[in-house]
């Protein structure tokens, strides 16, 4: 049996994140609904996430603290299973690490430690943006979805996802291959602080409600895309509970937290500001990250 050939499909999705588990956060209802329509997508995970803290005892001592430091293999299980429950039965979605899986380590939150690894991916330079380049020039994807410059709530690697990103999909630009949207994954103000009230009657013991502005979004004017959900809400939410050791989803399955025990919201809409391309339809939100890509996007899109 041969291989994809990858640049075939009619539509070609690719998304990078920084660790297993936000995947499923940000962008899992993406993953489930472009897969069940027949784009072809790939996820990119910079890191194995290994500096994460751990839910709970049972695998508490893997944490690379004063731990077995095996919490990043552990990881790349979490995330398989997420993947293989927002596939299709016939096309499972496998991890793809960029570098392969370990390349890059996680660099833990801003001051901490784990920056100063050497390996960790905010010290590693160039090469993330290289190779991602080299991986968009392979599989032509016409869409593109990273972070924002404050990669969402300002870790490091997520800011690095952000830089990397940006890069590569320029770099490749001037290789031959124009992405024609390039987008960030962010939350709507609106759909945070309706999900926050929403919740306010049934917040599992332990857990706490944010403080005003605890949890980061964009105000509701500047989001340009909206992406429906619902029709594969329950996966997503599957697939985040496939990553036990960081998240817990809480009985009502509206709502999950980190480590923190602080809720968090989870919408039936998954929003995105278009940062390079042409926004359709003119006026109002788009509801398809490939609205208006009209073929393989290297004529065509903006340089």
């Amino acid at each position: 049996m041969t291989g994809p050939t990858w640049g075939t499909a009619d539509r070609r999705l690719l998304i990078v994140h920084a660790h297993p588990d936000d995947e499923s956060i940000q962008t899992a209802g993406v993953i489930a609904r472009y897969l069940d329509a027949g784009a072809e997508v790939t996820v990119v995970t910079c890191t194995l996430g290994e500096e994460g803290e751990v839910i709970g005892q049972r695998w508490a001592q893997l944490v690379a603290d004063g731990g077995a430091d095996q919490l990043g293999g552990y990881r790349i299980l979490e995330l398989t299973r997420a993947l293989s429950i927002l596939s299709p039965s016939a096309r499972v979605l496998e991890p793809h690490f960029l570098g392969g899986a370990g390349r890059w380590r996680d660099s833990g939150m801003a001051g901490s430690p784990a920056a100063r690894n050497p390996r960790a991916f905010t010290r590693a330079g160039d090469e993330p943006v290289e190779l991602l380049t080299d991986l968009i020039v392979e599989r032509r994807p016409q869409v593109v979805v990273g972070y924002d410059p404050a990669g969402t709530y300002g870790h490091p690697d997520h800011v690095g996802v952000h830089r990397v990103s940006t890069e590569a999909v320029a770099a490749a630009a001037e290789r031959g291959w124009s992405v024609s949207k390039h987008y960030w994954s962010v939350s709507e103000r609106s759909a945070v602080v309706d999900g926050l009230a929403a919740a306010v009657d049934r917040v599992p013991a332990g857990w706490r409600m944010p403080a005003d502005g605890e949890l980061p979004s964009y105000p509701d004017d500047q989001i340009t895309t909206e992406i429906d959900i619902r029709a594969v809400y329950e996966r997503k939410v599957d697939a985040m509970a496939a990553h036990a050791t960081q998240i817990t989803v809480a009985p009502s399955r509206r709502e999950y937290a980190l480590s923190n025990d602080i809720l968090q919201p989870i919408p039936d809409a998954e929003h995105f500001i278009l940062v390079r391309g042409q926004a359709h339809p003119e006026g109002g939100r788009e509801t398809d990250l490939f609205a208006g890509v009209v073929d393989d996007g290297s004529d065509d899109a903006p340089r």
